[in-house]
């Protein structure tokens, strides 16, 4: 039995998927689960697992290819079996919308007169290239078609905003314009449509971090004695001890850990928690499963695996994949506090500043104390002030006592 391998959809939004590198050749054998190629999504580079054993057979498209979601690329086969044949025509995508069909039917491309394109027809083109084509001022009618079957895709559209100008035409004015990669261009996307639909009200608090820099201390003292090599050793982070921390306290507090939907309020019975990691593009958000049941050292190992994928380009899906709130610690660059934008379809976001010495009134008197800055960025449709600054302070509590609530 032949199965087949398409390009995935890891979320709603996703219309395509660049093909960046196959695993495996034509006619290798694979094993189900081994990784078998390299896809670009509107997230990250993810690794694409093989969904069965078999014979690689039939690939369809090319490294460097922009792909329709839910499009056949290529067939896992038995030994001596061959592919099946599809028709020539282009899988619709998995998830697509009626609106998203209704962008992608066939436009008419005119072209210039004169122009060894003068026979072309018509094209399709992906509503992610029409967009792109409207933001940088391309005409759809010099643009070359590449897709599989004649449409045009987004490469296409950033490939005619780049290349010069046709001879004869009045030079325009030079501008140095950085063309953003995809993962910059979804983020642009998706921080403005989050900013714009999403009701966002802002909490901060500040907390005293003795007792979470003694306990983390005491911790990384411990697993050094365990393990006096570093290479055997978990080093424990303020982010490990935040997601640990933040997880538990989120499950008395359901109205942060939950979703705004069209039918109402999601509330999550678990808490998998996104960690914003800076890659050379953006800015990722790798996730820890279940992170409310996960133990410190476990929380440690899954955040240290899941940046160092996120750094090499080798994320998985499920790196990405279903988190339901997410923490951005930015003090390790000595930022005292900052506002992060929430992460639909998530309810709310907690930005960490730097832990620093400030003079503080102490038992009644001045002193210098450890002191870091919270805020809680939250949707208004799904949670309230009160709500927020009662989660913070119950966070705050935890941070008091770290030993009390990780035990």
């Amino acid at each position: 039995m032949a199965f087949s391998v398409v390009m995935p959809a890891l979320e709603m939004a996703q219309e395509t998927g660049k093909l960046i590198a196959w695993r495996k050749k034509e006619g290798d054998r694979v094993t189900k689960g081994e990784p078998l190629l390299e896809i670009e999504t509107d997230k990250a580079v993810v690794e694409v697992e093989a969904p069965a054993d078999g014979i690689l057979a039939g690939i369809k498209a090319s490294e460097g290819s922009d792909i329709p979601v839910g499009q056949t690329i290529a067939w896992i086969v038995a030994p001596g079996e061959t592919p099946p044949i599809e028709p020539e025509s282009t899988a619709p995508a998995a998830r697509a919308s009626s609106h998203a069909k209704a962008e992608s039917s066939p436009v008419a491309v005119t072209p210039a007169s004169g122009s060894a394109q003068a026979s072309a027809a018509s094209a399709k083109i992906s509503p992610k290239a029409r967009r792109l084509a409207k933001e940088l001022g391309v005409d759809l009618a010099t643009v070359r078609a590449s897709g599989p079957s004649g449409e045009i895709l987004a490469s296409d559209v950033q490939a005619a905003a780049s290349a010069p100008a046709a001879s004869g035409a009045p030079e325009k004015e030079s501008k140095n314009i950085e063309v953003p990669s995809s993962l910059g261009r979804i983020m642009a996307e998706r921080t403005t449509q989050s900013w714009t639909t999403v009701p966002h009200f802002f909490v901060t608090r500040e907390i005293e971090a003795t007792a979470l820099n003694e306990y983390r201390e005491r911790i990384v003292g411990e697993i050094e004695r365990a393990h006096p090599d570093p290479a055997n050793s978990v080093r424990i982070t303020h982010t490990d001890l935040l997601v640990a921390l933040t997880a538990r306290v989120l499950l008395k507090h359901p109205r942060l850990n939950a979703s705004w939907t069209a039918d109402g309020i999601l509330l999550h019975d678990h808490v998998h928690m996104g960690i914003a990691i800076a890659v050379n593009d953006g800015v990722v958000a790798a996730v820890v499963h279940n992170a409310h049941a996960a133990s410190l050292a476990e929380i440690a190992i899954q955040r240290r695996d899941v940046a160092e994928r996120a750094r090499a380009g080798k994320l998985r899906p499920a790196d990405i994949a279903d988190a339901t709130f997410t923490i951005s610690n930015l003090g390790m660059y000595q930022v005292d506090r900052f506002c992060a934008i929430i992460t639909p379809p998530q309810a709310a976001i907690l930005a960490v500043g730097s832990i620093a010495d400030r003079v503080v009134v102490f038992q009644g008197q001045p002193a210098v104390r450890p002191m870091m800055a919270l805020t809680i960025s939250c949707d208004h449709r799904v949670a309230d002030g009160a709500r927020a600054a009662r989660f913070l302070a119950d966070l705050a509590e935890a941070t008091r006592e770290p030993a009390k609530i990780l035990q």
